[in-house]
């Protein structure tokens, strides 16, 4: 079988000492295993000189296209720049800070051979602390859910996937992005490999808990009805409670002629039961309708800045 051509999608953030490394171990791996290669580095806006080293990269390897946002978009967003501005047939999408080993891709790309349109890179050991592992693992869980499917439980930042894929989104404008949804819009045709997962090189990652939370709710609000239903089924076990309540008034009052439940603490327990129950829907229904008035606004998913080459046409 021929070997493909790659485009291979990197978001930089912080990570102005690492990406001379990072070029040195792509190379040889990328020349070995591709027909033709790119490697896009998308600076999301870097606090730090990480555009001048993507510069200083672009001029001296051809094969190196650098963009740099207008400002801090995520992630996920700089990873949808740099996959629409693709050129060849398979995208592969890794962090900038080499905890995914270059030398992992030909795994990926012998998975992809088999008949799949996206594989994982999943860690076999995680390299982060307890709390960020936790948190990976609630993402995760909400990711599987908005993905409906189960390979979502094995997603990583590492991964590879067909460009044509890319087709199915190409109309998304959305401000929230999540790349693993947006190619279950093209495909159902996951899998996942083990790879290695070593720990940093430099610095600290820029994934705090709380990001990865907030990108956990993100993806299930701005991806799935869940919390909808949710809500849902909070006022309908809620309804039966209050049912039960009502039953049990009227059975004490028929049996022993008393017609209220004795006690202060009860009823207010039950007024503040119902009360949350009401305000966690209101707040989820404002959650949803603050996703349409910023869709109406229509802030872009992210803007260019500056590019090391123009786009081809």
């Amino acid at each position: 079988m021929s070997a493909p051509s790659l485009s291979v999608v990197i978001p930089v953030y912080r990570s102005a000492g690492i990406l001379p490394a990072l070029l040195a171990r792509l190379e040889p791996v990328l020349a070995e295993h591709a027909s033709e290669f790119e490697l896009l580095l998308i600076d999301d806006n870097s606090p730090d000189e990480s555009w001048s080293v993507v510069r200083a990269l672009a001029a001296e390897h051809p094969w190196v296209r650098g963009v740099r946002m207008m400002r801090n978009y995520g992630q996920h967003n700089a990873l949808l720049c740099g996959i629409r501005r693709a050129r060849h047939a398979l995208v592969v999408t890794m962090d900038d800070d080499l905890q995914h080993p270059p030398e992992e891709i030909p795994r990926l790309l012998a998975e992809l051979a088999k008949g799949h349109d996206v594989v994982y890179g999943s860690p076999e050991r995680e390299q982060h602390g307890l709390l960020r592992d936790a948190a990976s693992v609630v993402t995760k869980l909400a990711l599987q859910n908005a993905m409906g499917s189960s390979t979502a439980r094995r997603s990583s930042a590492f991964r590879v996937f067909r460009t044509d894929l890319r087709r199915a989104f190409e109309g998304y404008r959305g401000q929230f992005v999540s790349i693993d949804v947006l190619l279950t819009w093209g495909t159902t045709r996951f899998s996942a490999v083990s790879v290695r997962h070593d720990p940093r090189k430099e610095g600290v990652s820029s994934y705090t808990l709380r990001k990865l939370v907030t990108h956990a709710l993100n993806m299930l609000t701005g991806f799935s009805v869940f919390p909808l239903q949710l809500a849902s089924l909070t006022g309908f076990v809620l309804t039966l409670f209050g049912v039960g309540i009502l039953a049990f008034v009227v059975v004490r009052y028929l049996m022993q002629g008393s017609g209220s439940a004795p006690g202060f603490p009860f009823l207010a327990s039950i007024i503040a039961i119902f009360s949350g129950a009401q305000l966690f829907a209101l707040g989820i229904m404002g959650e949803y309708l603050a996703r349409m008035h910023f869709r109406m606004m229509e802030r872009p998913t992210y803007a260019v800045g500056d590019e090391t080459s123009p786009e081809e046409t």
